[in-house]
């Protein structure tokens, strides 16, 4: 019997230290960094794609550096709204952050037309050289009076064409091709100049645009054409590589403006830090994408150096139209060594 009610108090011992125990942690516990700023990252992309993923490496290291101060929230799979809604809400500081197609921000910044023209580019060693160096310095200043401040640029590989019913071999099988273009005038210029007949949408409605017969086809790279899974209906993917056009990580000017000086510049080289991540986690998605759709029955075409030549010579009113003002600019680039 004295065994059993040493037990019982030996019981009753730990249970009562153990209750102790949680509830000095609880209500002793260090409190955490309460932080200054809570900001929003809008991302189009789904969570693991290489965009998304710089995101987030951002946020961390932001939050890292301020010492919790500043702590940024990703809304990824086009959360908050399309891209152009969200450039509207990053005008007016609604949302603070977000990663923007040039494509689409070419409209508000004219000279960004001039790094998204059809073919431009040698390959993309030769796009990095230009972004990079000092005229990729001169084109994000056009970002003044935008209501936007622009941090650094991302990586979106190549652009090419895929499609549903049949396959792109020639310039001649495109004509009259309803294709997906995102909402940019330069894009849906291009698609006219090359004889399809371009169809704005929101990136989030091309699956169901494909699938049900509203478009004939879209354009865009590996990773995006996997990770949308337009490849189960869309399965013949041209490689013209038409585009290559680079993103940009920008912050809305109200929300820079508010925000200290040592805290912009936190933000600038972190911004920096991720462009670097973003685009060694793009280099491999894009591969391990190609890779994927390919075993899941896409039927890749490649088209002939001389039929490439057809579209870069049919793609030319697009120069005319919209560079006009920058064939010093473009020569430069094409030029660039």
């Amino acid at each position: 019997m004295k065994k059993i009610k040493r037990s019982v108090l030996i019981f009753t011992l730990i249970t009562f230290f153990t209750v102790f125990l949680i509830l000095y942690h609880l209500f002793h516990k260090v409190p955490s960094v309460v932080p200054e700023y809570v900001l929003t990252y809008a991302e189009n992309q789904a969570r693991n794609y290489p965009t998304t993923l710089g995101a987030y490496y951002f946020a961390d290291l932001v939050n890292e550096k301020t010492e919790g101060k500043i702590e940024i929230l990703i809304y990824d799979s086009s959360a908050l709204g399309s891209e152009p809604s969200v450039i509207q809400q990053l005008q007016i500081g609604g949302i603070d952050f977000s990663r923007i197609s040039i494509s689409t921000l070419a409209d508000i910044a004219p000279p960004l037309h001039v790094v998204q023209l059809p073919y431009l580019y040698r390959d993309s060693e030769h796009m990095w050289k230009v972004l990079d160096g000092e005229i990729g310095q001169r084109l994000l200043t056009s970002f003044e009076d935008s209501g936007m401040v622009p941090l650094s640029w991302y990586d979106a590989g190549s652009r090419s064409f895929y499609t549903t019913d049949k396959p792109i071999r020639s310039l001649e099988d495109l004509q009259g091709m309803r294709i997906r273009v995102p909402e940019s005038s330069l894009m849906e210029d291009l698609i006219s100049a090359l004889g399809g007949i371009p169809v704005p949408m929101a990136f989030d409605k091309v699956y169901s645009a494909l699938e049900t017969g509203q478009i004939d086809g879209a354009e865009n790279n590996w990773p995006s054409y996997e990770s949308t899974r337009h490849y189960e209906t869309a399965v013949y993917y041209t490689i013209d590589e038409h585009t290559r056009i680079p993103e940009v990580q920008l912050i809305s000017k109200a929300t820079w403006d508010k925000l200290p000086e040592q805290y912009q510049t936190i933000i600038m080289e972190c911004a920096a830090k991720s462009a670097e991540y973003e685009r060694l986690l793009w280099k491999r998605r894009t591969q391990s994408s190609k890779e994927y759709v390919i075993k899941n029955g896409c039927l890749v075409i490649d088209l002939s150096p001389e039929e490439i030549q057809k579209f870069r010579q049919a793609s030319l009113p697009v120069y005319e139209k919209y560079c006009s003002d920058y064939m010093d600019l473009i020569k430069e680039i094409q030029n660039l060594k």
